[in-house]
């Protein structure tokens, strides 16, 4: 009989002695960012129902910003940096200018709770610049000018963070929430990148016969149509130009995925989840084309992305990743498949509730939030020591 969830595994080896958390970016990256997408939610539960308020950044705007510089970015950096150095073939942060990216980011999680605007708007600034810094040196070395652009797009984030807090500072007339939206685009761009370039190849490597495929111009397509989404929302197009960008960009994305056959997975729940989270990008782009042409609220959209796409994917990446490269066996077990199915029912109750039952979208929010911080607070236990301890291996990394 198939089964979604096979769990059984061979014994894992102990892990050797040792501290092995700043040996590469992925595990001070992936740990920070799981136990931050926990208590970070839980703290906006508390905004969002009155009990708390931001000195800084006002409760919703503080949420956005957090989950796309403090949660995503966290991870994006911790990959980067990882896969990065396979890329070039030359060493990326580590050791203690890896601690210090660490500790910047921290200080701008913390600094945007306070009222110090300026010093919350340089270190939420300085983060992503200085990735951007640390991955630029090993590709230029390398002349790996193929991944050039992940340097351009942590300059971009940059800069829409910077905008959004010179928007608070009163410094800048732009909306704040126009940093917000670039930030989603380029995030989106990453994932639809990196998706596109692992997907395939997970689904070929862990599931015998899949015969995942990637069509070159649809490629194009699919890649062109978000970029051209966020060269939409900087120009502030008007709402059909934006809406039939976002409608091509959805259908683009689906055909992207249905040539990926998500179907032939079920038994695998390491690729499975990829699949399943990546299935809410072209979600998400239609949606937002609705949103603009006034048939849905915009958040359906925003969360689409948030919730389904960035969070699966996040969870997916970050299971495989740490377990590939601490010499574990690339296999669910029944902690990942918990966290899996935590984040993608975290994302429909967010998403769906709110579109069919309007009414209860309060709950909906609260019930979305518990879900999701117990699939993350379950990844920071499972991981703490597979992120803090030696490869079993022993090599390096």
């Amino acid at each position: 009989m198939t089964t979604l969830f096979p769990i059984e595994e061979p014994p894992v080896p102990v892990a050797p002695r040792g501290f092995a958390l700043w040996q590469l970016a992925f595990r001070p990256f992936y740990l920070l960012a799981s136990v931050f997408a926990a208590l970070s939610i839980l703290l906006w539960a508390l905004q969002f129902t009155g009990h708390l308020s931001a000195p800084y950044l006002p409760g919703p705007l503080w949420h956005a910003h957090e989950m796309l510089f403090g949660f995503a970015l966290a991870v994006i950096v911790g990959f980067l940096f990882t896969a990065g150095r396979n890329w070039s073939g030359q060493p990326t942060p580590t050791g203690g200018r890896l601690a210090a990216l660490a500790l910047l980011w921290v200080a701008a999680r913390v600094l945007v709770l306070t009222p110090y605007g300026w010093l919350s708007a340089i270190a939420n600034t300085a983060f992503p610049l200085a990735a951007a810094i640390a991955l630029a040196i090993p590709f230029l070395k390398a002349g790996n000018r193929r991944n050039y652009f992940f340097v351009g797009l942590l300059v971009l984030l940059s800069a829409a963070s910077l905008c959004i807090h010179l928007n608070q500072l009163g410094v800048l007339a732009l909306p704040a929430w126009a940093g917000i939206q670039i930030a989603l685009d380029v995030v989106l761009f990453i994932l639809c990148v990196m998706g596109g370039r692992v997907i395939p190849m997970f689904t070929i490597n862990g599931v015998p016969g899949a015969g995942s495929r990637r069509h070159p111009q649809l490629e194009l397509v699919a890649l062109g149509s978000v970029l051209a989404l966020l060269a939409a929302d900087a120009l502030r197009v008007p709402p059909l130009v934006l809406g039939a960008v976002a409608a091509i960009a959805a259908i683009a994305h689906l055909v992207r995925w249905i040539l990926w056959q998500p179907w032939v997975t079920l038994r695998t729940p390491m690729v499975w989840v990829l699949h399943l989270a990546y299935a809410w990008i072209p979600v998400h782009l239609a949606l937002r084309a609705a949103a603009a042409a006034g048939w849905i609220a915009p958040s359906a959209a925003v969360h689409s992305l948030t919730v389904g796409a960035v969070g699966g994917l996040v969870i997916g990446m970050m299971t495989r990743t740490a377990r590939g490269h601490t010499a574990r066996p690339l296999r669910a077990d029944w902690r990942d498949v918990t966290c899996y199915g935590l984040v993608a029912v975290a994302a429909l109750v967010r998403v769906l509730a709110p579109l069919v039952v309007p009414a209860h979208t309060a709950q909906a929010v609260l019930c979305s939030a518990a879900l999701w911080s117990a699939g993350f607070a379950l990844y920071a236990v499972s991981y703490w020591n597979v992120l803090t301890r030696p490869r079993l291996d022993g090599r390096p990394g």
